[in-house]
C-alpha cells in the first residue's frame, strides 16, 4: 500500500469510528487494526491484525495473553504487546471508576454482580475479593484477598477477618472468578465460604453473598440458599 493510500485508509477507519461512535459494526480484526494504528505508525496493520487473531483464536484471548507471548508468537514490539494487553485493565478501571463515583449501596444481587463483573473483567486467573459494607450496606472498601491460578486461589482467614474489622464492616460480600469456564462452586468453594461465614460471625460481621463470576454467567450462594446467605 502506498504512503498516501495508507494514510487515507487509516483516516477512513478513524472517521468510521467517529461517525458511528462505537465499534458495533467492526469485525474483531478491524478493532485490532484500529488499535494497532497507535503502536505501528507506518505499516499495513490489517494483515497483521488478521494474523494475530488467527494466532490466538479471538480478540479476547489475544488481549488476555501475556505480552511476552504475543511478542514471541506474533513478532511484534513490546510497545504493541503492552498496548494490546492494557485494554482489559483500562476497561476495568473505567467501569470501577463509574461505580465508585456513585457512592454505591450494595443491597441486592444484581448490584453486587455488576460490581464484581467490572472488578474481575478479563482476569485470566482466579482472584478473590471482599466488599466491605457499613450498617446501611454502603460500600466502604473493596479488598483483594488473594490471586491464584486458573483453577484456585488461596484464602487466608486472618486477612479476611482482619480486613473486615479494619474497615469497620457490618456486612461483607465475597466473590471470585472461574476462568475455567464452569460457574458452579467447587467443594473447596463451599468449604471456604462456610469458614468465612463462621469466622466473621464470631466478630459480628454478616456475609450477605458469595458470587462466582464466569464470563457472562454467574453463581450466587444467596440465590441458591447456600450457607444461609441472604441480602
Amino acid at each position: 500500500m502506498s504512503n498516501d493510500l495508507h494514510k487515507n485508509h487509516r483516516k477512513r477507519v478513524r472517521e468510521r469510528f467517529k461517525k458511528d461512535n462505537d465499534l458495533d459494526s467492526f469485525e474483531e480484526h478491524q478493532v485490532l487494526e484500529l488499535l494497532l494504528f497507535y503502536a505501528i505508525p507506518r505499516r499495513d496493520t490489517n494483515e497483521l491484525a488478521h494474523k494475530m487473531i488467527n494466532e490466538f483464536g479471538s480478540l479476547y484471548n489475544l488481549m488476555n495473553a501475556n505480552p511476552d507471548e504475543i511478542e514471541k508468537r506474533c513478532k511484534v514490539s513490546e510497545q504493541t504487546s503492552v498496548l494490546i494487553t492494557m485494554i482489559p485493565h483500562i476497561c476495568r478501571k473505567f467501569l470501577l471508576s463509574k461505580i465508585n463515583s456513585e457512592n454505591i449501596v450494595i443491597n441486592s444481587f444484581s448490584i453486587a454482580k455488576n460490581y464484581l463483573e467490572a472488578l474481575l473483567a478479563g482476569k485470566p486467573f482466579e482472584s478473590f475479593y471482599m466488599m466491605c459494607l457499613d450498617m446501611n450496606k454502603r460500600l466502604k472498601k473493596v479488598v483483594k484477598i488473594s490471586d491464584g491460578n486458573s483453577n484456585s486461589s488461596p484464602i487466608y482467614m486472618e486477612k479476611v477477618v482482619g480486613d473486615a474489622i479494619l474497615y469497620k464492616s457490618s456486612f461483607v460480600i465475597i466473590g471470585h472468578n472461574h476462568p475455567s469456564g464452569n460457574q458452579n462452586p467447587s467443594n473447596a468453594d463451599l468449604e471456604v465460604t462456610r469458614q468465612i461465614v463462621n469466622a466473621l460471625l464470631y466478630v459480628n460481621i454478616k456475609v450477605l453473598d458469595h458470587i462466582i463470576i464466569c464470563g457472562e454467567t454467574n453463581f450466587s450462594f444467596a440465590k441458591k440458599n447456600l450457607c444461609n446467605l441472604k441480602y
